[in-house]
């Protein structure tokens, strides 16, 4: 089967998970869909209607929903256009943008056109983050405001070193399908089991089974200063993330982008339960951020 899918039958079962996921969230929504040049682009749409746009993109093989997770309590405040990223699970087209050149900043800056506004708000984690530093890049005149959220594009490792450290035990679990190999995949990027809920457990589950999963990220943005950048910027890397080494991130974030606001997650790693009680002060920092 072409596409990002490994057969029909995943095809009906991510799409239930997906359905599954936003039914939980408990939350008004409503579901828009826009043509672009790389393919229909689903958005789901949430929030205050009288609130700031704020676009939001999601990591990579995963969920919208199950990314809004983290933010259901911008929608007080913002009006949530939350996109599936082209090529990854979700409602929006199955073919796969060039990581390594800037399409998908090209495809975010046409989201944005068709949204009809002249620059958004934006929000990116992970492989949403690398969208969100490609964006920059090509059309940084559509930016008002950036939260990069343990971002790729900025200063990736090897894509050997992913493999090592998640593909070996990724494949054991598709071996043996026990759950002890299934969190031993995912505790590289969690580091501590209380990081992992039954919705992470089962999101990575699905995506192991029924997705053609993706080791690659968004390539790192050129390594010059972005002049013509002058949105205001946070950046909130994790400490011990194995896929973007957060003081690393900050360090090359001073050269490229140096009037951003830098914040480093101490002895954390990639995946956060941002709606968990001990990371409250983040999602306090984020709020901050976006309403100043």
């Amino acid at each position: 089967m072409s596409g990002i899918y490994k057969s029909p039958e995943s095809k009906r079962i991510m799409d239930k998970l997906y359905d599954d996921q936003l039914a939980l969230l408990d939350i008004e929504y409503e579901d828009i869909f826009i043509d672009t040049a790389y393919g229909g682009t689903h958005i789901v749409v949430t929030g205050n209607k009288k609130g700031i746009p704020l676009l939001l993109f999601h990591g990579g093989n995963s969920t919208t929903p199950y990314y809004l997770r983290d933010f259901v309590y911008l929608r007080q405040d913002f009006l949530i256009y939350a996109v599936d990223t082209i090529g990854h699970p979700g409602k929006s087209a199955q073919n796969s943008l060039l990581i390594d050149n800037m399409d998908y900043g090209i495809w975010a800056s046409e989201v944005i056109e068709k949204l009809d506004y002249s620059k958004m708000v934006c929000m990116g984690g992970s492989f949403g983050g690398g969208i969100l530093a490609k964006l920059i890049t090509v059309a940084p005149q559509k930016i008002e405001k950036a939260v990069f959220l343990v971002p790729a594009g900025i200063c990736n490792v090897s894509i050997i070193n992913i493999l090592l450290k998640l593909g070996i035990p990724m494949l054991i679990y598709l071996l043996t399908r026990s759950e002890k190999w299934l969190i031993k995949s995912i505790l590289p990027m969690a580091l501590y089991e209380d990081e992992i809920d039954d919705e992470t457990l089962r999101m990575v589950k699905n995506i192991f089974e029924h997705v053609k999963v993706k080791s690659g990220m968004p390539s790192n943005i050129p390594n010059r200063r972005l002049d013509n950048y002058t949105a205001k910027t946070l950046i909130i890397a994790g400490e011990n993330d194995i896929l973007f080494p957060g003081e690393k991130v900050l360090s090359r974030s001073k050269t490229i982008i140096p009037h951003a606001e830098l914040y480093l997650i101490k002895e954390y790693g990639h995946m956060i339960r941002l709606h968990s009680e001990q990371h409250k002060d983040i999602l306090i920092k984020i709020n901050k951020f976006l309403l100043e």
